[in-house]
């Protein structure tokens, strides 16, 4: 069983930025973070292989975000960097323990099995 728990949201300016965290109990191939806007689905928006560090970006935060991970603390990262107001949304932490395709597939084809309770990410002035 996989356990995710996400920390580091919050309020943020417009241009600002954050670094969300997601410590993780278990084994996975595949972690990334998805975001949700109410109303609208669910956005992979950048997701990191385990095993070879292979990493995927939505186009939307390509040059802005970054995910890194901290293998011996088990912890995943994502810095967020230039923050836009429509950006505003619950992000979620979510791993799989094996993986399809790449990691771009997992990221926004397959999805993951494990999901964490989310964390709430506002950029307003």
């Amino acid at each position: 069983q996989v356990q995710l728990v996400e920390s580091g949201g919050g309020l943020v300016q417009p241009g600002g930025s954050l670094r969300l965290s997601c410590a993780a109990s278990g084994f996975t191939l595949a972690i990334g973070w998805f975001r949700q806007v109410p109303g609208k689905e669910r956005e992979g928006v950048s997701c990191i292989s385990v095993s070879d560090d292979s990493t995927y970006y939505a186009d939307s935060v390509k040059d802005r975000f970054t995910i890194s991970r901290d293998n011996a603390n088990k912890t995943v990262y994502l810095q967020m960097n230039s923050l836009r107001p429509e950006e505003t949304a619950v992000y979620y932490c979510a791993a799989a323990p094996g993986m399809i395709g790449t990691i771009q597939h997992m990221c926004v084809i397959f999805g993951m099995d494990y999901w964490g309770k989310g964390t709430l990410v506002t950029v307003s002035s």
